[in-house]
């Protein structure tokens, strides 16, 4: 695994990984946005065949992040679980287990319909619609708050296109820091990526395969 990034905000250190988490060092939480936690078991259950190797594979990373940051925290920028629960949540609940002691922070995102017995049983604390800690304040889809505080989002899946010989280009999720706010990749990779415009962003960095590229 590349060697995260750091990016230092507010007098903040935040380590950037190529698994599309941050690490923010003074809280010694982990940050993230947008896993879909169930999406593939929802997609099947649709009739349309989505292997599990899919969901499983994000959960193992999500696990390798945790085992390498060794966070108090994980704190979920929206949009962890997909829709209704399935199968693939009772798999997150036993994994839950191997991490009793990990407090869960969710910030409630559009996808995130279960009822609050659920979020209870896994020992998720669930917040809407944002989570002020430190300098910081996290929302699933308000990424323009106005106010003193630099905010994170999630929502958009922000992606970046860029361009190789001739008329060759490929998109990729990516970091998205703008003036008063950042763009957080979609954890999964079972999502698309919306194309962000380069100009106004303070610093993009996109995730190609497992390295970070810094774009601007």
């Amino acid at each position: 695994m590349q060697a995260p990034i750091l990016h230092k905000l507010y007098s903040q250190n935040l380590w950037l990984s190529a698994q599309r988490s941050l690490f923010w060092e003074e809280e010694k939480a982990l940050v993230v946005s947008d896993l879909h936690f169930g999406k593939t078991g929802h997609f099947r259950k649709a009739g349309i065949a989505v292997p599990q190797s899919v969901y499983k594979e994000d959960l193992q990373r999500l696990v390798s992040l945790l085992n390498h940051f060794r966070p108090q925290k994980l704190i979920v920028v929206g949009d962890f679980f997909h829709s209704s629960a399935n199968t693939e949540l009772d798999w997150f609940k036993r994994w839950r287990e191997s991490f009793s002691s990990l407090q869960i922070i969710l910030v409630r995102g559009n996808h995130d319909i279960l009822n609050d017995q659920w979020y209870a049983g896994a020992a998720i604390d669930v917040v809407y619609p944002t989570l002020q800690s430190g300098p910081f304040l996290f929302s699933h889809d308000q990424c323009d708050v106005n106010g003193p505080l630099y905010s994170f989002c999630g929502h958009i899946h922000p992606g970046v296109v860029i361009h190789g010989l001739g008329k060759q280009s490929l998109r990729f999720p990516c970091f998205y820091f703008a003036e008063e706010h950042c763009i957080l990749p979609a954890f999964s990779k079972f999502t698309g990526a919306v194309g962000m415009d380069k100009s106004p962003a303070q610093a993009i960095y996109a995730v190609v395969e497992n390295e970070l590229v810094k774009i601007k």
